[in-house]
């Protein structure tokens, strides 16, 4: 059974680009969304999946680290880039207050500025958030009759977190962020009132590799890679007491929902 990684870094130098598709490839996992987080990096991330069509997708968006850099600019270059059939989301976009390389308010201007063109243009968004929860619901919650879905990328949330984006009928990435039994707990608890038709699967690699995955520095020097997103969903059905196939083929078919631009050729009960 195929598998689709949400969430790939593919920009990020320390991945070897080449090595890094074919494991993936070689471990099942035939598709592969890579993350723009900058306008720069969206343009990269869209240059990347032209050389291995039907194999990676991209998003094109600014995150909230980037958000000083946004203008009206931004927004016509994002539209532009949506044109290309490789981009299939907005973002990777949302609101960070954890570190604030952004001001809150700029962080909102960007954030709802790109909302607003995923709307305009009826594509999902990709959400990124880190201690800026209210806020962040408070706007999509404004937003959420105009977009046609989104996913709450590389969710770390407790149980009321996610509550409130599957009220939102929202999608939620799950990461191996919960295979870390002191930092995950929060995320273990919560994923079991998850429901399959809003799951989906993701590594943020070359970030969050999964503990208790065996030492591989000779190959991955020690970086996450799609090649191990398996893994994640084995522990993942134990933890959510289903079979691995079922997690698998639920992922695979709301991924191709959510993101219509990559073929399902499933069927689906959920």
């Amino acid at each position: 059974m195929s598998l689709v990684d949400i969430g790939v870094n593919l920009t990020d130098k320390r991945l070897e680009r080449t090595a890094v598709i074919e494991r993936a490839i070689n471990a099942s996992v035939s598709k592969m969304i890579v993350t723009g987080s900058s306008l720069e990096s969206s343009k990269e991330a869209r240059t990347i999946s032209t050389q291995y069509q039907n194999t990676l997708y991209c998003t094109a968006g600014v995150h909230p680290h980037h958000a000083k850099e946004y203008t009206e600019q931004t927004t016509t270059e994002l539209r532009a880039l949506t044109a290309h059939p490789e981009v299939v989301a907005i973002g990777e976009c949302g609101l960070d207050f954890n570190r604030n390389f952004s001001t809150p308010t700029e962080q909102l201007y960007a954030f709802e500025q790109q909302l607003q063109l995923a709307c305009d243009l009826k594509l999902p968004v990709f959400l990124h958030e880190r201690d800026a929860f209210d806020e962040q619901i408070k706007l999509l919650k404004q937003y959420r009759t105009g977009l046609v879905g989104g996913v709450a990328h590389c969710f770390t949330g407790s149980s009321e977190q996610m509550a409130a984006y599957l009220d939102l009928d929202l999608y939620i990435g799950i990461t191996g962020w919960f295979c870390d039994p002191k930092r995950g707990q929060a995320l273990r608890e919560a994923i079991p009132s998850l429901p399959l038709k809003n799951l989906l699967l993701e590594t943020d690699a070359p970030y969050l590799r999964p503990k208790g995955l065996a030492n591989n520095r000779k190959l991955d020097k020690g970086n996450n890679e799609p090649a191990y997103l398996p893994y994640i969903a084995a522990e993942l059905a134990n933890l959510m007491e289903i079979e691995q196939q079922e997690l698998q083929q639920a992922s695979y078919y709301n991924t191709c929902k959510l993101f219509p631009k990559i073929e399902a050729g499933i069927e689906s009960e959920y």
